[in-house]
This record gives structure tokens, sequence and C-alpha cells, in this order.
């Protein structure tokens, strides 16, 4: 899929690092000029692009993504070019050279053989290689489609099915397995299939929505009008009408096609590109772009409708010295200039989010500016809700909600607002813990939102596989495809219903285990449990055993972190426990934040790191609330622990009450060892002697 730009002039002063921008695209491009480069085509079902010349091709790989990537070359036979795809396991090259044949050859045996139709009766509009159980390439024509194999012995393509229909012009995205063919008067009846490992579905048949003009015409829909994206795992078809001036969206379901709304646009052409899964709706003759988030299908868009940034311009690049440079008429500096046109003439926008210069033979990718976007919206919940659906920067969406919740309790926010935005990040750490995607290993250079290709076909998650009952849908999309009829229960995330253990994987440093010495009555005694092991206690005072929080998350390595999610032990590490050191005055405020903390991760079965109830306790002490944090404990708001009983003690050197409430938590975790070395600092050696005969507890002189 692609749509066609409108004429623009060097838009240079949008490459300022200053530039306002929520898009932008990183300077320097790949470069894919070749000698005697003829035309220029994208492979979606490989990833590739590919320039061609009178005997020999060129294919740059675009997943990664890498402005130094070096092409690999193929001969071919001279003829005309109008279509051309590798076969998905890369060993076969078919080129379609007219509209009755499509020749195919063999890149290991250097053979060729031509499939040629009817002339006379049909012509072949395109075709596309597949990972379908049926076949291994499909040729549309405008008779239907033929479902082919390819048969490595007799080298020719076996026809194993055809479906007949009559049809005007196709769109087909590997990314979605999905084709649909245009037919009627209007092209506005579609019939689609999807061809995915699970074998052929035919969805029913369908009519887009086109507004009539103020004449009689009738307005015939073209294939650029036409998009099929993939946004959240679900597959949609994005139709514009401009009579209307209007954006439709189709949503695909198995035994429906269901119109989902529409989008206003503001220019005669438009393009459409996916950048972890948010859409974007480019305003070619406007010249900016805007960003929807179409996860709880909401039709208001992200932010303002800005330009589209280019960024990474040499700094030499200045204003002053392209005027010296025109001048003198430097090609440099032509080059430049034609590199910097923003939205040229001849830009092609490649779904999801490629952008190909035809004249200058450049390949842009997309990107999308988090920190700009973070930063253009007041509403810190949705924020955050938008920056945890982020997956292509993990990291970056991660170190940006980290940054936004220490900012909104330093400011000092309506703890209500804190309150909503904690929730937000908390319900999505469940759902991540749930759905296993918090760490799923090395993360490969962001395939999924990209659409590389999936040998299993779409049955992971953007398979057409939803049924309708009763105008209801009933979904089994999997993680991959976002259900946001459920995941809407909370603000952002919702957890699957059963439980699952690795909610209490949390890592947490364990204290040194070690003997205790200690001096009763002039003797050296060796105090020990048998069956458990102890922390060192410091006899003079507890001191913190706190992680000092960074400025970054760098122990987390970006190329294992696949989820935004932050963790409770994230959460006090680098929110909590800097917080606490910058907050001025009164702590009432934070101790409120925390336990809003402690009800959101008590409402998602979380287990909160030990530290943080070790932080409260000093908070209250510090404030002398010491009745507060009474009830804390005895109604279990701050959970029994060893460091919580030996935090109490230290607190309780003020107060007899939290002292005792430490020695009684010591007591219930069974934790002896601890309880006889503090009777024995506090001088009560006889009851020392009793507790460790009564326990157990073996003395070893």
């Amino acid at each position: 899929m692609s749509g066609k730009a409108s004429s623009s002039q060097p838009s240079i002063g949008l490459s300022g690092s200053g530039a306002l921008s929520h898009v932008y695209i990183q300077y320097p491009p790949l470069r894919c000029s070749t000698p005697e480069s003829r035309s220029l085509h994208y492979d979606d079902g490989n990833k590739l692009l590919i320039s061609s010349s009178s005997d020999q091709i060129f294919s740059w790989k675009t997943v990664p993504f890498s402005p130094l990537a070096i092409p690999t070359s193929d001969s071919i036979s001279e003829g005309p070019i109008l279509c051309i795809r590798f076969s998905l396991d890369a060993k076969l090259i078919a080129i379609q050279q007219s509209s009755t044949e499509i020749q195919i050859w063999n890149r290991e045996t250097k053979e060729s053989f031509s499939h040629r139709c009817r002339p006379e009766l049909e012509s072949i509009l395109g075709f596309f290689w597949t990972d379908c159980a049926l076949c291994d390439i499909v040729i549309v024509k405008n008779s239907g489609l033929d479902l082919l194999t390819y048969n490595s012995v007799s080298k020719s393509l076996d026809l194993v099915e055809t479906r007949k229909m009559h049809v005007s012009w196709y769109v087909y995205t590997h990314e979605s397995r999905l084709v649909l063919l245009a037919s009627g008067m209007q092209c506005r009846t579609f019939t689609g299939f999807q061809l995915s490992a699970a074998g052929v579905i035919r969805l029913p048949k369908f009519e887009m929505v086109m507004a009539r003009p103020e004449t009689n015409s009738k307005p015939v829909l073209a294939a650029e009008d036409v998009y099929i994206v993939t946004v959240y795992g679900r597959i949609y078809c994005l139709q514009v009408d401009r009579v209307a001036m209007l954006l439709h969206s189709y949503r695909f379901y198995r035994d429906a096609v269901v119109q989902q709304g529409s989008l206003p646009i503001y220019s005669s052409k438009i393009a459409i590109s996916v950048v972890d899964n948010v859409l974007l709706v480019h305003q070619v003759d406007a010249k900016v772009v805007i960003l929807y988030d179409i996860f709880a299908d909401s039709r208001a868009p992200i932010s303002a409708p800005l330009p589209l940034l280019l960024r990474g311009l040499p700094r030499s690049y200045s204003s002053s010295s392209r005027s010296a440079r025109r001048d003198g008429e430097s090609s440099e500096a032509n080059n430049i200039d034609n590199e910097a046109t923003i939205y040229g003439d001849n830009w092609t926008f490649f779904v999801p989010d490629l952008i190909c210069d035809v004249s200058n033979k450049l390949l842009w990718k997309i990107h999308l500016d988090l920190e700009a976007i973070s930063a253009s919206s007041s509403e810190v919940p949705s924020v955050l809700e938008f920056l945890q659906r982020r997956k292509l920067e993990a990291n970056k969406a991660k170190q940006l909600c980290l940054g936004i919740a220490r900012t909104v309790i330093l400011e000092r926010r309506p703890v209500s607002m804190v309150a909503k935005a904690i929730d937000v990040l908390v319900t999505s750490y469940s759902y991540s813990i749930k759905t296993g995607s918090y760490f799923k290993g090395t993360k490969t250079e962001k395939t999924s939102s990209s659409g590389a290709p999936n040998a299993s076909g779409l049955i992971s998650g953007t398979d057409i596989s939803t049924n309708r009952i009763d105008g209801k849908s009933i979904r089994h999309e999997t993680t991959a495809g976002v259900d946001s009829e459920r995941l809407n229960r909370s603000s952002t995330f919702s957890g699957s219903d059963s439980d699952s253990d690795s909610e209490e994987n949390a890592s947490f440093e364990p204290l040194k285990t070690d003997s205790t010495n200690l001096q009763l009555g002039g003797g050296k005694v060796n105090l020990a449990v048998a069956g458990s092991s102890s922390a060192e206690v410091q006899s003079s005072s507890f001191k913190r055993q706190l992680s000092r929080p960074t400025d970054n998350i760098s122990e987390q390595q970006d190329s294992q972190l696949t989820s935004p999610a932050i963790s409770p032990d994230e959460m006090y590490r680098f929110v909590f426990a800097p917080v606490e050191e910058e907050i001025l005055g009164d702590p009432s405020y934070l101790v409120s934040i925390i336990i809003e903390f402690f009800r959101s991760a008590n409402s998602e079965k979380i287990k909160v790191h030990p530290n943080l109830y070790v932080l409260t306790i000093q908070l209250l002490a510090r404030n002398e609330r010491y009745a507060e944090l009474g009830l804390f404990i005895i109604n279990k708001i701050l959970e029994p622990s060893k460091e919580v009983a030996l935090q109490l003690l230290e607190s309780g050197r003020q107060n007899i009450e939290t002292r005792k409430l430490g020695l009684d938590m010591l007591r219930q975790l069974s934790l002896h060892h601890d309880y006889v070395v503090l009777l024995v600092q506090d001088g009560y050696y006889n009851e020392a002697l009793r507790y460790a005969r009564k326990h157990k507890v073996i003395l070893l002189s």
C-alpha cells in the first residue's frame, strides 16, 4: 500500500532540534541509488526495497532499518518490470513483465520459466507470495484469484484453486495476510480473503461508504484511497472519502465487516502510516501529520496537527552556508536540498512506517517522539496509558513514565489524580506479568509492529478470528491482539482471569546471613536457629539497606526490554526513594500517595517491595504519627516482614509501643534468632534464655 505525496519546497526550518513535532524521520536515509536504476519496488513480504536496472536487481533489507545496509544483487534478463517480489524463503524471484506474463527466477540455479494467462479472456493485476498451507503464490486477475503452488520438479506453477469473480483492482498486505478485491461501477464493493497458515478464510462481501458530490456524477474509488493496517493485532481497512473529507475505518471479523467510525481529513491528498500501533494520518497538502491511538476506539487525535520533522541534518548546513552554496551552484548543496524536502512530489508511503523518495532514491523510516507527545498533554493518566502501550521504544517509554510519576508527586498534584496515574502503572504491570510480556528475552528490531514475515501466519495475533452473535463480538484474539472491550474495564490493561505465580517474581537482594556473636555474662555465646537463616543485626541501630536510585534503568538491557511496565521494585527505587529525598515539609502528602500505591497493588494482588513499607514507617515516625503507624501494622496495611520489624524497632527508640510492635512481628514471623538477639541487646538475658529453650534455639559456647 502506498500513497503519493504532493509538491513541496524544501522545509529546512523543520530540521532544527527545537522544531515542534511529534513524528520525525532521521537523517541520513537509506540511499538506494544504483547504476542505471530504472524503478524502485517494495516487497512487504520480505521487507525488501528493490531497485531494478535493465539486467540486474538490487535489494536492501529494511528490517532492521539501517542507512548503511548493503544491497544484494541478482542478474535477470532484460525486459519490463511491473512488479517484483521474492518468495518467502528467498529462493525464487517473481517478476510481472506484462498484464499476461509472470517470470519466475531460481536464484540458486539461475533457471527461469514463465507463467501466462489467456490474454483474450483475462489480464494479471498483480501477485503475492503467501505462507498459506494451500498455496505458495496468489495471482490476482480481473477474473478472480488463482491459487498456485511451485513445482520444483517440473519448474512450473501448478493451479490449486480458482476463485472466480470480477475484479477492478486489489490491495494486499503481508502483515495482515488479507487481500481485498474491488468490483462494481464505483469500485466500492469488496470481497476479502485472508490467506494464513490456517488456510483461506473468505470474508463477507461489503460496500464502502462514499458521499455523493453536488453534481449527479458518481465518484469512483481508487486503489490509492484504500489502506489495510494492523493496529494492536486488529485488522482495519481505511478508506478516503474525498467528497465528504472523511477517513472511514472498517474492522474485519470472521463473519462481518463493521464500520468503526470516521476521522476528519483536511487535505485532498492523504497518506497513512502505523508506528508502534499509533495511526498516522499525513495531511500531505497541509504538510502536517495527525496521530490517533485507536486502542479504546477513540476518534480524538492524540495531539494537535504538527509538521513532520527531519532530524540530524549536518550542523554545517545552516541558512547562511546554504545561501553561499547556492551562489556557487554546489552540487552537494543541491543534493542536501533535495534530501531535505518534506512531502516531496515523489514521496511514496509504504505501510506501516516507511517513506520512499522515488526521485532521489531514498528510504526514510518514521519514528514517534514519545517525549514530545508526553509533554504535549496535561492529562497525566491518559499520557501514562499511551506510554504504557508503546513497545518499540519500551525503555524510553518506561523512563518517561518514571519521570512523570516523580514530577506529579513533587509538584503535589491532587491525590485523586496521582492515584489514577498509579492505577495505570500498577494495572499495566499486572497485565504484563500475567501475559508474560514483561521480559521475553532478546527483542528483535521492532519487527512485530512493523509487520515482519510470520511463518505461522496470523493465528498468533492478527488473524480474523472474532465471531459476532446478535450484534456482539465474541473474541478469540490472543494476547497479541488486544481486546479493548475487556481491557477497558480498568484504565489501561486487565489481567487474565487466572492467577499467575509470576506476580510474586519480584527479586530482592537478600540480607547477608551470618552467625551473631553475643556476650552473655562474660561468656561468648553463639546463637543459631536450627533450620533457619538470620541476617546480621546492628546492635547500635538498624541501617536502611536501600538501593540508591539512578538516573536511568541501565541494568535492564534495552535489547531485553519488551514492555514499559514498571515493577513495584522500580517504583520504589526510581520514584518514591528519590522523591523522599527531595520533598520538603510535612511528609503527610507522600504518605498518602504511598498508601494509594498500596491500595492499587493490593487490588491487583501484586507484591510490594519491603523497602517501601520501611520508607512509610520512617515517614510516619519522623512526623511522630505513631498512632497511625500502629493502625497500619494492626490492619496489615504494612505487610509483616523482617525489614518492617527491624524498622519498627529502630523507630521505636522514641516510642515504646512501636518497638513492641516490632518485637511482636519478629515473633509472628518465627524469627526466633533475631528476637533472642534483640532481647540480649536490651539486657533481658534470662528472658532470652527462656525463649531460646522454648523455641529450640541452639546455644553454642
